[in-house]
C-alpha cells in the first residue's frame, strides 16, 4: 500500500552547483510559490509587494538557483548602517542542502555593499532550524516581540549582529563561507 501524504525525502544537490543572483520579475510567481509553501498564509507577501521591493533602492533581494530552478530566495532592507533580514525561505523539497546557509551570506556581503555593518532579523521561537543557522553566523538574542505572528499568536525572537567589521565576526564569517566552498 502507498501512503501518498508522506513526504518524500528531500533532493540531495551538490551546493556548488547551486548559484545566488538577484531576484527578476520573471522569479516573482515562482518565489510566491515558494513563500507559501515555507511559511503560514498570514506570513506570505503578495505578488505586487515584491515588484515593489524589486525597485526599492534599500533592498536587494535575491534567489538561489539550481538547474535553471528557483529553489530558495532571501531579502534585506538596509536602512543607513542596519540591515533587516526581511525573509529567507528554500523549497521543502531542497531544505538540507545548505541553500539557506548560502542565500544567507550572500545577503549579508550584498548589505556590505550598501553600507551595513549591523544586522537584526526577527524568527519564530520555534523555528530550531532557523535558529541555528542564524545563531551560527553570529546572531544573538537580544529581545522578544511578543505575539508577533498574527496566525497563532507565537513570539518572535530579535536576533542581531551588533559590529559586522569586528575581525572575529570576520573570521566567523569566513570560516563559514569557506565550509560552503565559496
Amino acid at each position: 500500500m502507498i501512503f501518498v501524504d508522506t513526504i518524500p525525502e528531500p533532493f540531495r544537490v551538490p551546493l556548488q552547483e547551486v548559484s545566488i543572483r538577484k531576484m527578476w520579475a520573471s522569479d516573482i510567481e515562482t518565489v510566491a510559490k515558494l513563500q507559501r509553501e515555507s511559511f503560514s498564509k498570514v506570513e506570505t507577501w503578495s505578488p505586487q509587494s515584491y515588484v515593489t521591493e524589486l525597485a526599492n533602492k534599500s533592498a536587494a533581494y535575491l534567489v538561489a538557483v539550481y538547474q535553471e530552478r528557483v529553489v530558495g530566495f532571501g531579502g534585506i532592507w538596509t536602512v543607513m548602517d542596519e540591515v533587516h533580514i526581511t525573509i529567507l525561505g528554500v523549497s521543502l523539497a531542497y531544505r538540507g542542502n545548505k541553500i539557506g546557509d548560502l542565500l544567507l551570506s550572500e545577503l549579508l556581503i550584498a548589505s556590505w555593499g550598501m553600507g551595513a555593518t549591523r544586522a537584526t532579523l526577527e524568527v519564530r521561537e520555534t523555528n530550531d532550524a532557523a535558529q541555528k543557522l542564524y545563531e551560527k553566523y553570529g546572531f544573538v538574542h537580544v529581545a522578544i516581540r511578543k505575539a508577533y505572528y498574527s496566525d497563532n499568536g507565537e513570539n518572535a525572537d530579535i536576533l542581531w549582529i551588533n559590529d559586522m567589521l569586528a575581525p572575529e565576526w570576520r573570521d566567523l564569517f569566513e570560516r563559514n563561507r569557506a565550509a560552503l566552498g565559496r
